[in-house]
This record gives structure tokens, C-alpha cells and sequence, in this order.
């Protein structure tokens, strides 16, 4: 991200006045610098007296329901103060887009790093053991969050449990369709579309479980959305809630499993560890779940097969925006298309599980 981009985003002087009415430090907004992050939104980090922050909020051009995710991130990271979830600590929220254009919210910085696309840090890097406790502690994160109790943390309303699983296929089902609103995607060669992905969405809704205990899911678990402390294979926080909602947890188990590097490091979509030994299998991280949840794995290959088709259908809107003239250039095609592969190798793998499956049962 540009200078430019998120000045025009963010205006310093509305901000500090801003912060001077919640009473957050005093004197001059310093040493703004943007952050990277796994989504389009804003993240710029600053400093303000001795206080460090970061605020986020939507792109300038945001989606329609931008604004409500920006809003329902900054109740739930409230909601999860007090809890063992290792996450961004809230400091305020602003609902008011007369100040910068759109609702934001202002956090504490974490200090860590994202285990995806860059190589490791030299003592996670050096060692597998260490490496391989990273991607346990992955899964005690989880263990965390699917323990908390969503309506003593005033999540009551936070997502709509009942029918959760019957509404998945449907639901993704429709947002694959609503590509063809790209009309070159739409006309695009018949050899480019989702292989198995109508014979998956029907297995899905075949074998759907009937039961599950509703509870609170991050909803887009994977080694690009967390981060690590720098002293250890420990997770410092969860970060990017914008799926979070009201559900079943297992999903995120599922999320996780399908979205695991591969032995070159190779996860789901831009995912990429180096070095990649000592990750550990995904059925290590599911025996580790097993382990230390009273929730019943029976059904878990669904939950897996469930992930991979979601995300491929989600990686696949990457793909179909790139032949919109918004995005028709170099490096959004180059994206789209390794988005596309990515969903395509997802569906195979759904397919290979569901295939596993059916010859153990």
C-alpha cells in the first residue's frame, strides 16, 4: 500500500481530534506506516505519546458491507477481552463515518510475524521440533475459541446457528453463479470451469450432519491469518475476523486441515512456508483437537471436504474478478490465476477425501 493510498484514507488531523475526544494520549499522530495484511482493508500502525496503535478500516472503494465488518470485528475483538484467545486487544471504535469516510477501529499492535510468504524467522526456522509445536499450537488456539461461551461474552446475536451446515451449499453454491456477472468469466472456455464441483456441493448436502454444538468460529482459520510469537512456536493472535459468526467450530478445523502447506510448503491459495519440514500431517493436528475437545470428530472428513469447497468457490471469485476491467492488469491476472489452480487442486483433494471415505465405511 501507497502513502498516498492510505492518506487518502486516513486523514491524520480528523484522527487526532478523534482521539483527543475519547481521550487517547495527546500531541501529534507519529510515525505512521501501513501494514500488510491477508485483506484489502486498512491497517496502519502509529504512535501518540508513548502509545503505540493501529487502526483499521475499510478501503476507500469498500465492498457494500464493508462497514458492517469493520463494525462486527471491533465487537467481537471487545467480546473477547477477558478470554484466553490470543488476539488484538480493542482500544476504541468509531461508528461515526463523518470522521474518516467509513466506521474504524483502533487496537493494540502485536508483536509477531506471519508465518506465510516470507521465509521463517531464524530460530523458528532452524529448528522442526519448534516448527512442528507451531502448527499444534494453531490448533490450541482453536481449542480456545470454540470453548468460549458466545452469549456470556454478549455474542448472542452474533450469527444465526440454526440450519448453519444446511445453509452452506446453497449458499456458496449462489456465489459461484453470481460470477457470471463478469462477462468475459461468464463466456470463458468451458476447460476452465470448477472441475467436480457440482459432484462435491451434492455429497456435501447428501451427508450433512444433523446435529452440531453451536459456538464461535473465526471462520477463516489458516497459517496466513495468524501470528507467532517471535520467542517461540506460540500463537501471539488470531487476526483478520471478517468471516467470524455464530456456528459450528468444526468448520474451522476443516478450514484448517485443508488449507495445511503440503511437504513443499504449498498451502491453499498464496499460503507458502519455507522452510516447510517439521509442519507436521493434518491427521497430527486433528488427533491434537481429538485430544483436547469433547466435540464429536466423527464426521470431520465432511467438515474438510465442506472447507475445500467453500474456499475453492471464494479463490475463484479472485479468478473471476480478473477479467473485469477494474482488475485487468498483469499481477491481478497472474493472482487470479494461481487463485484458480488453487481452487481446482482444492476440489480434487474434496474429491480424493470423499473417495477415501466411501472405501472406509
Amino acid at each position: 500500500m501507497t502513502e498516498q493510498t492510505w492518506r487518502a484514507a486516513v486523514d491524520l488531523d480528523r484522527l487526532a481530534q478523534w482521539m483527543d475526544a475519547q481521550r487517547l494520549e495527546a500531541g501529534p499522530l507519529e510515525h505512521p506506516q501501513a501494514l500488510t495484511g491477508g485483506t484489502q482493508n486498512i491497517l496502519l500502525r502509529f504512535r501518540r505519546g508513548p502509545r503505540e496503535f493501529v487502526l483499521r478500516r475499510p478501503p476507500l472503494l469498500a465492498r457494500l458491507d464493508g462497514n458492517k465488518t469493520i463494525l462486527r470485528e471491533a465487537r467481537l475483538l471487545a467480546a473477547l477481552a477477558g478470554t484466553a484467545v490470543p488476539h488484538a486487544r480493542l482500544i476504541a471504535a468509531c461508528v461515526d463515518s463523518a470522521v474518516l469516510g467509513a466506521p474504524f477501529y483502533l487496537m493494540e499492535p502485536v508483536d509477531g510475524f506471519n508465518a506465510s510468504g516470507l521465509p521463517l524467522p531464524a530460530l523458528h526456522a532452524a529448528d522442526p521440533a519448534l516448527r512442528a509445536r507451531m502448527g499444534l499450537a494453531m490448533v490450541d488456539a482453536l481449542l480456545c475459541l470454540h470453548v468460549v461461551d458466545h452469549q456470556a461474552i454478549g455474542l448472542a446475536d452474533f450469527g444465526r446457528p440454526q440450519g448453519f451446515l444446511q445453509r452452506q451449499v446453497p449458499r456458496w453454491r449462489a456465489q459461484l453463479e453470481s460470477y457470471s456477472a463478469y462477462p468475459a468469466y461468464a463466456e470463458r472456455p468451458i476447460a476452465a470451469e470448477l472441475a467436480g464441483v457440482s459432484a462435491v456441493g451434492a455429497w456435501l448436502e447428501a451427508h450433512c450432519p444433523a446435529h452440531f454444538t453451536p459456538g464461535l468460529l473465526h471462520g477463516d482459520f489458516h497459517l496466513a491469518n495468524v501470528m507467532f510469537r517471535r520467542d517461540g512456536p506460540e500463537l501471539a493472535a488470531l487476526i483478520d475476523w471478517e468471516l467470524a459468526t455464530i456456528g459450528d467450530p468444526l468448520l474451522d478445523l476443516g478450514w484448517l486441515v485443508a488449507t495445511w502447506p503440503d511437504a513443499s510448503g504449498q498451502g491453499a491459495g498464496t499460503i507458502q512456508v519455507t522452510p516447510a519440514e517439521g509442519f507436521g500431517s493434518t491427521e497430527r493436528l486433528i488427533a491434537h483437537y481429538r485430544a483436547g475437545s469433547p466435540r464429536d470428530l466423527s464426521a470431520i472428513t465432511w467438515y474438510v471436504v465442506l472447507a475445500c469447497f467453500k474456499l475453492a468457490i471464494l479463490l475463484e471469485g479472485s479468478y473471476a474478478r480478473t477479467f473485469s476491467e477494474a482488475a485487468a492488469d498483469d499481477a491481478a491476472t497472474r493472482l487470479g490465476q494461481r487463485h484458480h489452480e488453487s481452487a481446482l487442486r482444492l476440489l480434487s483433494q474434496a474429491s480424493a477425501r470423499i473417495s477415501k471415505h466411501q472405501e472406509t465405511v
